[in-house]
């Protein structure tokens, strides 16, 4: 049994129609399920938690990444699958397990690839399945969010990182990993990630795995007016690990802390003092590559 959560306003109102595309394309094969769109913010996780008590097989995300994300945590604990049929603005977690762009596509993917133990992390009590960052990705975000007013697609995001790249500032970031003596620098970028893409497929840890048990922890330093342009080119093109100003290392538990911080969790913005993060090994059951 498949349950379906559409979120109907995700990509601008076009995940609403894709629900109606997967309802007819799992009609034509004869294959059982249920249909529900989303009506608030965390209702997602209340009907994934809900399809996995009634004994779904797999909750169908349809949606971007918020939803995806929702959905997760519903299904956090059980034997019920997670498949995601991309229908947001970024689908970076999607872009994580391989899945195809399109929903036909993406729908034959969640059919043809079993269910896998997937890893999650955890921010503060909460968890997460992508990435959690403050620095450079909230502002990117925050760039895009009004942008969205007036394009679609990838070009919000696109237009917040070339806005972020010559207008942010550094930031001073105080960070422990897995329980060693902290450290304090100034940062442009600090990313907690499981997946590897952040912004609508910006490869923020490009090494980064959704089934090694770790995070891939990086801190990207002050970066000279003068790098920032190569800096900018070599970030999209995913050899961020390469730049001098990188620190980078895989971790099981990673604290950090900024001034007046605002952190991105998985696509939300939300103010923190602290972060706490930890990763949770086989925390979910995810059908991907």
């Amino acid at each position: 049994m498949i349950h379906i959560i559409c979120n109907p306003i995700a990509g601008n109102g076009r995940a609403r129609k894709i629900g109606g595309q997967i309802q007819e394309k799992l009609q034509a094969r004869g294959i059982a399920f249920r249909f529900d769109l989303t009506e608030h913010p965390g209702h997602a996780a209340v009907l994934a938690k809900e399809a996995s008590d009634a004994g779904a097989d797999t909750v169908l995300a349809v949606g971007g990444d918020g939803t995806a994300f929702e959905t997760a945590q519903g299904l956090a604990g059980s034997g019920t699958a997670l498949g995601l049929i991309p229908a947001g603005t970024g689908n970076d977690f999607a872009k994580a397990l391989g899945s195809p762009k399109t929903p036909e596509e993406a729908l034959e993917f969640v059919l043809s690839h079993p269910p896998k133990k997937t890893d999650a992390g955890e921010i503060n009590g909460r968890m997460f399945i992508n990435e959690v960052g403050t620095g450079f990705d909230v502002s990117v975000l925050d760039y895009a969010e009004k942008a969205k007013k007036y394009c679609r697609g990838l070009l919000p995001y696109l237009y917040g990182v070339i806005q972020t790249m010559f207008r942010f500032r550094s930031i001073s970031v105080t960070y422990s990993i897995d329980g060693k003596p902290s450290v304090t620098q100034e940062a442009f970028v600090v990313a907690v990630a499981n997946g590897g893409m952040i912004g609508g497929g910006i490869p923020i840890a490009p090494e980064a795995k959704v089934d090694d048990g770790l995070f891939d922890f990086l801190i990207l330093g002050k970066i000279q007016k003068k790098n920032l342009l190569p800096r900018l080119v070599g970030l999209m093109r995913g050899k961020i690990l390469s730049f001098p100003e990188t620190t980078y290392v895989r971790a099981s538990s990673v604290v950090f802390s900024s001034p007046k911080m605002r952190v991105n969790i998985d696509g939300e913005i939300v103010g923190e003092s602290q972060v706490i993060a930890r990763i949770l090994p086989n925390a979910i059951w995810v059908h991907r590559a």
